[in-house]
């Protein structure tokens, strides 16, 4: 069906006749009396009378002028579509975070992003940070908040510590930061190990050659938060979890000095096309990372955490 000769039908019905709907639409008065007779043709049913010099649409051309609006109303908007995705304005979004990403860091700067770019459709993919490497590979996401890059291109965000999590009556409290030695005969409590973080901690503790004393491994930090705030073991979770104030002391982990930690990045797959709005994601995340981040107050006590090579300056 030929959407101009549609519109020609509801532009003669508008305008009660052959003469002005022509004129409106830069046609001959001939040209479009041709496109409303093919029109009945390829319908089989009659949608104008001709009453003298004017028009009056049948009972079938009422019935079906309401459904050629719809329906021309429907392509104007899948064309303003099709612009807009040519443009690289509109989208869906796919962004791989673990949980305390999406809670710390992406509710804050996704309530802003939205306003500044409400066509474009940001889906989030939660999983732990080991796995969002394989989600990336795989195509599952866009872009993924990791502290592994591997083979991907990606721009650095923040630093992110260890940190140990104590009652404040704990007489490990007061310290200014923590050897991962000093742990091998406490109680300890630790994210499951899926958790970038718990990689970190783990590769430590063989450097160390101790054998960390666990009770109970958990998905949740504020799980293991809330137990070390009774003093039933030292949570050992990243500087990027969201720690309730006055509930725990923090104490940066340190192994013969050094920081136990990594740079949290926002990465991408080089090989698959990134659109528009996505370099402009990575833009917008990376200059309000500089600006804060998640755990900013609980590692100034920290040693700085030797900065990583960029695999690319620019997504673009």
């Amino acid at each position: 069906m030929n959407f101009a000769h549609l519109r020609t039908f509801v532009a003669i019905a508008d305008h009660g006749g052959f003469g002005r709907a022509a004129a409106r639409l830069n046609l001959t008065q001939s040209a479009a009396s041709r496109q409303i007779q093919g029109l009945e043709a390829e319908l089989g049913v009659k949608l104008f009378d001709r009453i003298g010099r004017g028009v009056q649409l049948t009972s079938e051309g009422e019935d079906l002028l309401r459904r050629f609006r719809r329906v021309l109303a429907e392509v104007e908007t899948v064309g303003e579509r099709a612009r807009l995705l040519k443009g690289g304005e509109t989208g869906i979004l796919r962004v791989g975070a673990t949980p305390q990403v999406i809670e710390n860091l992406l509710a804050n700067f996704l309530s802003r992003y939205r306003r500044r770019h409400p066509n474009v459709e940001v889906h989030l993919v939660e999983d732990g940070g080991v796995r969002l490497y394989g989600r990336l590979e795989r195509g599952d996401v866009h872009l993924t908040l990791t502290a592994v890059s591997g083979r991907f291109e990606s721009r650095l965000l923040y630093p992110m510590h260890a940190l140990a999590a104590l009652s404040p009556t704990h007489r490990l409290a007061r310290r200014a930061k923590l050897e991962i030695a000093e742990l091998a005969d406490e109680p300890l409590l630790l994210l499951g190990r899926d958790f970038g973080s718990r990689d970190w901690f783990d590769a430590a503790c063989s450097v160390a050659h101790i054998r960390p004393r666990v009770l109970l491994e958990s998905a949740a930090p504020h799980t293991l938060i809330a137990l070390a705030a009774t003093g039933y073991g030292i949570a050992i979770i990243p500087s990027n979890a969201q720690v309730p104030r006055g509930a725990v002391r923090t104490v940066p982990l340190v192994h013969r000095g050094a920081s136990v930690g990594r740079w949290a990045m926002i990465a991408w797959d080089q090989q698959r096309f990134l659109a528009p709005y996505a370099e402009q994601f990575v833009a917008e995340i990376v200059a309000h990372c500089r600006r804060d981040y998640p755990g900013r107050d609980l590692i100034r006590r920290a040693p700085l955490l030797p900065r990583p090579k960029e695999t690319n300056a620019d997504p673009r």
